[in-house]
């Protein structure tokens, strides 16, 4: 940064799970925004380890590893100020079990493009793309 500080790097991992046009969100216990689902890596967690727990422990379904597939890359400062900056690595995957809030999570939701406005900025990226490409309605 210009005044000499180093900007903080929050590196997360999100799955990116679409259906009939709407992306699912997930909003943790005692915040009023709304996430993609998914976290940040614990010590040396590979994206694909970090995928898997985070969404086992927020949303009670096992991801299939073997359809696991890489979206994009997104960065984005999360807030005024410029700090923090956030880098989301996303993947597609299919899952088996029951889609449910759990642990931190509170409310889990499927979102359109219209409720852009109600995710974090480097979300809205992600947003922008898949209605660009014609997944989001």
């Amino acid at each position: 940064m210009a005044d000499g500080r180093v900007q903080q790097l929050i590196d997360t991992v999100a799955w990116v799970r679409i259906e009939d046009g709407r992306i699912l969100c997930a909003r943790p216990r005692g915040k009023d925004v709304f996430y993609i689902p998914g976290g940040k890596r614990e010590g040396a967690e590979t994206d694909l380890q970090t995928l898997l727990r985070e969404i086992e422990e927020e949303l009670t379904v096992a991801l299939l590893p073997e359809t696991v597939a890489y979206v994009g890359t997104y960065e984005a400062v999360h807030g005024l100020g410029g700090d923090p900056l956030v880098r989301m690595s996303c993947y597609t995957a299919d899952y088996c079990g029951s889609l449910a809030a759990s642990n931190e999570i509170e409310e889990v939701a499927w979102f359109s493009y219209a409720d852009r406005a109600l995710v974090p900025p480097v979300d809205q990226l992600l947003f922008d793309d898949l209605v660009a490409a014609g997944q989001l309605r």
